[in-house]
């Protein structure tokens, strides 16, 4: 799967404008303050493909990006505080609305922030997944943050917290350092290889 490729296609703010879904889609959930645009960019080794943003909470769209093989969907980061209630339920909508679409999901990455605990949003987006049955794995971001050792005590800690079992694959990355990119590179192509499935 060529990474090399992507290009930024079009954003949407509800989730009734979205597009057909024409190739396999490889979707990226997480809070406002996962790190998930800094992702994408060390992804595709773009620097200005997902615009960083210092304030979290700041995707307020749904992004989407194509390559050859695949679409990549960039969703709003959920649980930012400091936005109205009005914004939280247009996010929430995105989110869902997007779900509830018959689309051709290959794959979902939820990002968690591999120092902490998994809030009560991520908690209930992996359980979403899971009853679903929505081809997944958990990405764990900042891995930088912490040592070796503790990242493992974490990933195993995020693994009980969540009661995933070792079939879903869970990648500690960083984007500062690149450390775990290639990880989740591979696994993304092994998913869109073998092909996406509706909900």
């Amino acid at each position: 799967m060529n990474f090399k490729t992507v290009a930024f296609e079009r954003s949407f703010g509800i989730s009734s404008q979205l597009t057909e879904s024409t190739l396999p889609e490889v979707a990226f959930a997480g809070r406002s303050n996962v790190g998930k645009s800094s992702l994408l960019n060390k992804l595709f080794n773009r620097k200005g493909l997902a615009k960083v943003s210092s304030t979290p909470g700041k995707t307020a769209t749904i992004n989407f990006f194509s390559t050859d093989d695949a679409r990549f969907v960039d969703l709003p980061g959920y649980g930012y505080a400091r936005v109205s209630k009005t914004e939280h339920e247009r996010w929430a909508e995105l989110i869902e609305g997007y779900f509830n679409q018959e689309r051709n999901f290959a794959l979902v990455c939820s990002l968690i922030d591999i120092r902490h605990p998994a809030s009560a949003l991520d908690e209930n987006m992996v359980r979403f997944l899971q009853d679903a049955r929505l081809p997944h794995l958990i990405v764990l971001t900042k891995g930088d943050k912490l040592s070796q050792q503790k990242c493992g005590q974490q990933r195993s800690a995020l693994r009980k917290q969540l009661s995933i079992g070792d079939d879903i694959p869970m990648v500690i990355t960083s984007s500062l350092k690149g450390s775990g990119i290639d990880d989740l590179r591979r696994e993304i192509a092994r998913f869109v290889e073998d092909g996406p499935r509706n909900l």
